[in-house]
């Protein structure tokens, strides 16, 4: 059911409950007025009555009394007979029903409205010493007629007000759902992939707040895509690049070994041959494809991480880079949870210091690199890495997120964890990392 659809059928049933109210209401306050009309009326009637007789002569004569009666035919909601002592009934009032047919209200509404009025009988005694009796009946049909047609005033106006408001609705939301079909579709064009859209800025302020949050969730998207799809790349290439160097050390150093130890083995099998002079050429050539061999296996994956754990591992690289830059002070510390690991989280823990490693040494120049690795205080099941340097630095804002930057952040997010970067101008560079564990 559509939002439109759904705050008119609510519009509709409140303007529906209030116009049940509204008519309720309505009657009981008709009613009550037409009883205080008619009692306030028959209260007058007898008040002038009185009034009119006790300032009669007495010797007054029956038309002179009879005289007064008539007066009464001013009298509203109201039908005056006159009972004389012979029972003979006399109307001082009448009601024109044929003058007002056309304007009475139904049925229904006359029944709801009126009330049981009692019929009061007034005893005369006039100067002519002939008693009578005025007979005094409830006729409100005038009260109700009017109260009816300002009753209907009154709903006609509610029911004009409810179609404008209606009307109105409707063309508010021709108006307000216009931008929401743009944001529908932005968004469907979003969800296939395509992150070029861009949606206008509209005039309604929560549509622009909603439009400027999905531009920006777009361009964020469109920026991850070129970078995984960078990254994709460079990954490829990287694993192209390592596989041809393997190829080219397997031919040169494993396929000449080899050629030398057959050729050997060959001059070892003629007569005369030193064989002490050959056996001790093939050891050395062994020794040599050995430690070639190995290097290999560092590079594609550090045997010491499965073998001796994540600490060792670390140490035999801290070893490694300080044969190799022995004016740069490295330091480790790790705690006894680094021991329990999970392989798969000690080795991205492994590229991730190696990549920092290569940039503080290559990239920031530092003298001194220091390697923390321990479970957060806060939250014992949660492990940092912090690597600090006291290189060159940067800022942050200026900082160009290369390959190696990039890596690490998607080895850290593949393990559900999260990466920081602190630096400034010549105060080195911090970066921390908190996984799961």
């Amino acid at each position: 059911m559509s939002l439109r659809y759904q705050i008119n059928i609510r519009i509709l049933l409140l303007s529906i409950a209030i116009l049940v109210l509204s008519g309720s209401i309505a009657i009981w306050q008709a009613r009550q007025a037409v009883d205080r009309e008619v009692e306030s009326s028959v209260n007058l009637t007898l008040q002038l009555l009185k009034l009119g007789l006790s300032a009669a002569p007495g010797g007054s004569e029956d038309h002179d009394w009879v005289y007064r009666l008539q007066s009464l035919k001013q009298i509203r909601h109201l039908h005056i007979q006159l009972q004389k002592a012979g029972g003979e009934i006399v109307d001082i009032t009448t009601i024109d029903q044929s003058a007002r047919q056309d304007r009475l209200p139904p049925g229904w509404f006359i029944d709801l409205v009126v009330d049981e009025y009692p019929e009061v009988e007034y005893p005369l005694q006039t100067g002519g010493r002939q008693p009578a009796t005025l007979l005094v009946k409830a006729s409100p049909l005038d009260e109700i007629t009017e109260i009816w047609q300002e009753t209907v005033t009154f709903f006609t106006t509610i029911v004009l007000l409810v179609l404008l408001t209606l009307l109105a609705v409707h063309l508010m939301f021709n108006r307000t759902l216009q931008p929401i079909s743009a944001i529908v579709a932005a968004l469907k064009g979003i969800a296939d992939g395509d992150y070029q859209q861009q949606l206008p800025a509209f005039s309604i302020q929560e549509y622009a707040s909603i439009a400027s949050a999905i531009n920006r969730v777009s361009d964020n998207l469109s920026k991850s895509q070129r970078q995984n799809r960078a990254l994709t790349q460079h990954s490829l290439e990287i694993q192209e690049e390592e596989r041809q160097r393997l190829a080219q050390e397997l031919h040169d150093e494993l396929g000449q070994s080899l050629t030398g130890i057959k050729v050997m083995a060959i001059a070892a099998g003629r007569p005369g041959a030193d064989s002490q002079k050959i056996t001790a050429s093939i050891v050395e050539i062994c020794d040599h494809l050995m430690a070639v061999v190995r290097s290999m296996m560092q590079r594609l994956h550090p045997l010491t991480l499965t073998e001796l754990g994540l600490q060792a591992s670390l140490e035999d690289l801290l070893g490694h880079w300080q044969k190799t830059n022995p004016q740069i002070n490295f330091s480790l510390h790790c705690s006894d949870k680094v021991r329990s690991l999970d392989q798969k989280v000690m080795i991205q823990i492994y590229r991730v210091v190696q990549e920092c490693l290569t940039n503080s040494i290559r990239h920031a120049h530092a003298g001194q690199v220091a390697i923390d690795l321990e479970t957060v205080a806060e939250d014992p099941g949660r492990l940092r890495l912090q690597v600090r340097d006291d290189g060159r630095g940067c800022r942050l804002e200026e900082l160009v997120s290369g390959f190696g930057l990039l890596g690490m952040q998607e080895r850290i997010k593949s393990l559900n964890g999260d990466i920081a970067l602190q630096s400034q101008p010549g105060e080195g560079m911090t970066i921390t990392a908190t996984v799961p564990l």
